[in-house]
């Protein structure tokens, strides 16, 4: 489980979380003496997503409370279920949240892939343009191809595609050209974590995205549960970003297209000030600037639990 996150096989905030406790379950069944282990391992395989911290604490609690258990394996089993049963709910309410910010006729542009292959089922940004085509309205999508790993190009327009909506891939250089060329109504992207100040970490690009967004008079939107957000990074600076092999940048497919001896870096994320965010759609409706007033109020109700990432 640990691998496939590392690699990318798993992939997405979300379902990282979700592959995470069903990996400590695992851990649980088959090594039950090296649980604590493995609950460490999985918590070192990527940096920026905190819902991977989110999920794990709670596979954490339920090892505290019965660690002394005979079915403790079972208990966390039916832990990770529910974790992958609440997505697929989150994502649904927050994506009828989010279809309400699009007009009937609307052209959007979206980074990365947040959709049903990046969490449990349904999508986050993906799943805005969904609860838009479920309530009949008429989407154009432009899906940015999302270099150097290519996951709009590969996976966004891919399933979009296969649900019957209008979608065009561009490369990321051409989103600025784009917005100057063609009405759009809105950028929507997700995220992998978000500071208390609304600034907020996702896939590499975004913060461009977010600054063509800016000049060209196109709100720029997070679509992102409410787990996704780190009370314990106050700003964006405090998020730490994951810097991944120069290969993926040297090779494209199996052709290397940039010599060993040139240096590369390949930060896997970047993090847009919150500034140029107009809202974060999430499953309880969606927050304003200043992000740090609905935050709190948020997560002072009693009704939910911030959970900080490393």
């Amino acid at each position: 489980a640990a691998l496939a996150i590392e690699d990318m096989t798993v992939r997405g905030a979300p379902a990282i979380g979700v592959a995470a406790a069903y990996g400590a379950a695992i851990a649980a069944y088959n090594a039950p003496e090296q649980l604590e282990a493995a609950l460490d391992r999985l918590s070192k395989t990527r940096p920026t997503a905190v819902h991977l911290y989110w999920a794990l604490s709670r596979m954490r609690s339920v090892l505290e409370k019965n660690k002394d258990e005979n079915n403790l394996a079972e208990l966390l089993e039916r832990e990770a279920n529910e974790i992958y049963r609440e997505d697929i709910d989150i994502n649904r309410r927050l994506s009828n949240h989010g279809q309400t910010l699009l007009p009937t006729n609307a052209a959007v542009i979206t980074h990365c892939n947040a959709g049903a292959l990046a969490t449990a089922g349904y999508g986050t940004a993906l799943g805005v343009f969904r609860a838009a085509a479920e309530n009949g309205k008429k989407l154009k999508i432009y899906a940015d191809e999302t270099r150097p790993r290519f996951q709009g190009g590969r996976i966004t327009s891919y399933e979009l595609y296969e649900d019957g909506l209008d979608v065009t891939v561009i490369c990321d250089s051409m989103a600025a050209f784009l917005m100057s060329k063609r009405r759009i109504d809105a950028v929507i992207t997700g995220a992998d974590r978000v500071a208390l100040n609304g600034d907020t970490a996702n896939k590499i690009g975004t913060y461009n995205l977010a600054i063509a967004a800016k000049y060209h008079d196109v709100p720029f939107y997070i679509a992102a549960p409410l787990s996704t957000i780190d009370t314990n990074c106050l700003t964006g600076a405090d998020i730490p970003i994951e810097e991944r092999s120069p290969d993926e940048v040297r090779v494209i497919g199996c052709a290397q297209v940039i010599p060993e001896r040139i240096p590369v870096w390949n930060p896997a994320f970047d993090v847009t000030p919150s500034e140029l965010i107009a809202g974060i759609i999430t499953e309880v409706g969606i927050l304003k600037r200043p992000y740090d007033i609905d935050i709190n109020k948020i997560f002072n109700d009693g009704k939910h639990t911030a959970v900080g990432g490393n």
